[in-house]
C-alpha cells in the first residue's frame, strides 16, 4: 500500500532575471523515500532543495507540508557564525527530547573534535559540522546537498550506513555515483526546467534518460522533415492557390513556432588537455621513501614506478598523507629518506583542492587570463576567453561574475579549465570531482582516457577511480602504502583497504585472496593455427554483435516511455530484464571476438 506524501510541490515556476529556471516542476515526498535529484550544474538542483525546505519563495505553484513534519537542510556553504564551538552549533539544532550525546557521537564519526572553534574551521570542516547538525535530530524529511564532499572513504561508508538506518525521508543531491546507487530508490531528473521522476534506483537512471533524449532527437528529426516538406509546397506558389490552402500555410507557421520553442538538451563540456612534449618512459621512480612530521610517521619505505600513460589514484583516510605523497612524487617535497627521480621533460599541470585560493572578488575571465588581457594561449594560439569559457559551459554574460557568486560546480569547472589549458605531460588532480555534475564527470573521464600523458589523482569517488585509475596507491596503516593494479574495486579484491569501514571490503576480501601489487598478466599460450571454432567465431561474431546492438537500442527506446512503468509494470520489468541480458551477452561476445582477433594477429606475426 502506497504511503501518503508528507510534502508535495506542484507546478513550481521560478525565474531569475526573466529567465525561467523551473517551469511546472513537481515532486512528492513520502515517509521513507530515498530520492536523488540529478541534472546538469545550473539545472536547479540546489534551488529545488531550498524550495522543498521552504527557504525560497517561488513565482507560481503550490507547496504543501503535512502539519507537524520536521525538515532539515544541509547547505553547500553553511554559516557557523555566532557559535563558539562545533558542539554548540550541532547541539543547537537538536529537537526537544533528542539525546544531547548524539551531537558528540556524530562529530566523532565525522572526524571532528567537538571543542573546535568555529572561526578557525576549514571549508571541509564546516561542511562536516553542518552534516552532523542536519542528521542529528532525525527529522521527518532530510535534505542533503552534496553530503559526500570533503568526506574521506571511511566517512562516506559510515554516512551510507547511517542514512540507510534512518526512518527519515531523504532527498539528496550528489555527484558520487556509488553513493547514489547505494542509497537511492527514486530519481528526479531536473532537465530544462522540468522535473521527471523514475521510481527506480540510480542504477537504471542513465539508460532511461538516454532513451528519452534519443526519442526527443527522433521527434525533432521528424518535425524538421515535415517542415522541409511544407516549405517545398509553399515555394511552389502558395499565392496562386485557393483560400483553403491558407490553412496549410498557417499550419506551417505553427510547425516553425513549435520547432523554435523546443528546448534542446544542454550542451556538454568540451574538455581537452593541451599536451606538452612527450616525457620519458619512466616519469617518476620512487625508491624506499619515508617521511615524518615530528613524531607522526606519514610514509615508510615506499617504492613505486610511474610510467608514461599511467593513471595512478591515491586513496586513504583524511590526514593519512595522500597530499604528502603527491608532493614527494612531483618533487615539491623532499623525503626524509630514499630517492625520487623525475623525468627531465616533465610539464606539469595541477588542480589542487584550494578552490578558495583565488580571491573571491576575482572575475571568471580574470581567473582564466590572469587579468592582463581577454585572451588565453592554448596550444600556442591565442583564443578569446569567451571561447574557452564556452568549452566549460560558461556563458559570455558570466565573464565579469566574481568567483564568490559562482556555484560549487562552476568553481570546480573553473579550476579544471585553469589546469587543462596549460601544456602538460603530467596532470595532477587533487579531488577534481567535487561539485561536478554527472555529465561533466563523464566528459572529464573521457578526456583522461584520451590524454597521452600521465595522471596522478587523489579522489574519494569510488566509481570515478574504478573508471579512470590503472593503479591505486592505498594507505594500509602506520605509514605503510601499497601499490595495487586496477581501480578502487580491484584494490579491495586484492585485500587492500583494511582501514575502511566499508562492507565491500569484507565481501571482496572473502571472495579473493590478497594479491601481490601490480601482478603481471600471464603470457597467452601460443597456438599453431586457428581452430575451426575460432575461424567460425571470426566470421559470425561481428553480425551477432551488430544484432545485439540493434536490440539494445530497441529496448532503450521502449524504456524511454515515461508512462510505461505505471501503464504496464510487467512490460517494463520484462524490457528491463531483456536489456540486462542483451548487454551481458554483448559484453561476452565482444570479449570473445577480441580474444580470437588478438590470437589471429599473434599467429600472423609469428
Amino acid at each position: 500500500m502506497a504511503t501518503p506524501p508528507i510534502l508535495i510541490l506542484t507546478d513550481v515556476l521560478l525565474s531569475f532575471g526573466g529567465n525561467p529556471l523551473l517551469e511546472g516542476a513537481a515532486i512528492q515526498v513520502s515517509t521513507g523515500d530515498r530520492i536523488c535529484l540529478v541534472g546538469r550544474n545550473g539545472s536547479g538542483k540546489s534551488t529545488m532543495l531550498k524550495i522543498v525546505a521552504g527557504m525560497i519563495e517561488f513565482d507560481a505553484g503550490d507547496r504543501f507540508v503535512q502539519p507537524g513534519t520536521t525538515v532539515r537542510y544541509l547547505a553547500q556553504e553553511p554559516d557557523l557564525s555566532g557559535y563558539e564551538t562545533v558542539l554548540d552549533y550541532v547541539q543547537e539544532g537538536l529537537d526537544e527530547g533528542v539525546d544531547p550525546f548524539r551531537a558528540s557521537y556524530l562529530l566523532g564519526e565525522l572526524g571532528l573534535d567537538e571543542t573546535l572553534g568555529t572561526k578557525t574551521l576549514s571549508g571541509g570542516e564546516k561542511r562536516r559540522a553542518a552534516l552532523a547538525r542536519a542528521i542529528a535530530p532525525k527529522p521527518d524529511i532530510l535534505l542533503l546537498d552534496e553530503p559526500t564532499n570533503h568526506l574521506d572513504l571511511p566517512a562516506i561508508a559510515w554516512l551510507e550506513a547511517e542514512l540507510k538506518a534512518m526512518r527519515s525521508a531523504i532527498v539528496f543531491v550528489s555527484h558520487d555515483r556509488r553513493f547514489l546507487s547505494h542509497l537511492s530508490k527514486s530519481v528526479v531528473w531536473l532537465d530544462r526546467g522540468a522535473a521527471r521522476r523514475l521510481d527506480r534506483g540510480f542504477d537504471e537512471f542513465e539508460d532511461w534518460r538516454d532513451g528519452i533524449l534519443e526519442q526527443e532527437m527522433e521527434e525533432r528529426r521528424k518535425l524538421d522533415q515535415k517542415i522541409a516538406s511544407e516549405m517545398e509546397w509553399k515555394n511552389k506558389g502558395v499565392t496562386a492557390r485557393r483560400k483553403r490552402n491558407m490553412g496549410r500555410l498557417r499550419a506551417l507557421m505553427d510547425l516553425r513556432t513549435e520547432r523554435k520553442e523546443q528546448k534542446h538538451a544542454t550542451a556538454s563540456a568540451k574538455m581537452s588537455q593541451v599536451e606538452g612534449q612527450q616525457a620519458g618512459r619512466k616519469v617518476i621512480e620512487a625508491y624506499k621513501i619515508s617521511k615524518s612530521f615530528g613524531d607522526t610517521l606519514i610514509v615508510e619505505d615506499f617504492s613505486t614506478v610511474v610510467k608514461r600513460g599511467d593513471r595512478v589514484g591515491l586513496v586513504g583516510p583524511n590526514g593519512a598523507g595522500k597530499t604528502t605523497i603527491l608532493k614527494m612524487l612531483t618533487g615539491e617535497l623532499k623525503p626524509d629518506a630514499g630517492t625520487v627521480k623525475n623525468a627531465k621533460t616533465i610539464d606539469m599541470a595541477v588542480m589542487d583542492q584550494g578552490r578558495e585560493s583565488l580571491h573571491r572578488d576575482t572575475s571568471l575571465s580574470a581567473a582564466l587570463t590572469g587579468g592582463t588581457s581577454d585572451t588565453v594561449v592554448v596550444n600556442g594560439q591565442p583564443r578569446h576567453v569567451h571561447s574557452v569559457m564556452k568549452d566549460f559551459l560558461f556563458s559570455p554574460s558570466q565573464a565579469r561574475t566574481p568567483i564568490k557568486d559562482l556555484s560549487g560546480g562552476e568553481r570546480g569547472r573553473l579550476m579544471l579549465a585553469r589546469a587543462l589549458v596549460k601544456p602538460s605531460n603530467l596532470l595532477v588532480l587533487d579531488e577534481p570531482t567535487n561539485d561536478l555534475d554527472l555529465e561533466t564527470l563523464d566528459v572529464l573521464q573521457e578526456m583522461l582516457a584520451d590524454y597521452q600523458g600521465t595522471v596522478l589523482l587523489v579522489s574519494h569517488d569510488r566509481d570515478f577511480l574504478d573508471r579512470v585509475a590503472t593503479s591505486v596507491i592505498a594507505y594500509e596503516g602506520k605509514g605503510r602504502w601499497v601499490d595495487y593494479a586496477g581501480g578502487y574495486s580491484d584494490m579491495l579484491a586484492q585485500g587492500g583497504g583494511a582501514w575502511l569501514k566499508d562492507e565491500d571490503v569484507s565481501k571482496a576480501s572473502s571472495k579473493k585472496p590478497a594479491a601481490k601489487p601490480k601482478p603481471k598478466p600471464a603470457e597467452p599460450k601460443k597456438s599453431v593455427k586457428l581452430s575451426y571454432k575460432d575461424k567460425y567465431a571470426l566470421e559470425t561474431l561481428p553480425g551477432e554483435i551488430a544484432a545485439l546492438e540493434d536490440r539494445i537500442k530497441e529496448l532503450v527506446a521502449v524504456l524511454a516511455d515515461p508512462t510505461l512503468y505505471t501503464r504496464d509494470t510487467d512490460a517494463f520489468r520484462k524490457a528491463s530484464s531483456d536489456l540486462d541480458t542483451a548487454k551481458a551477452e554483448l559484453a561476452e561476445k565482444e570479449d570473445e571476438w577480441l580474444r580470437v582477433e588478438m590470437l589471429r594477429e599473434e599467429l600472423e606475426q609469428a
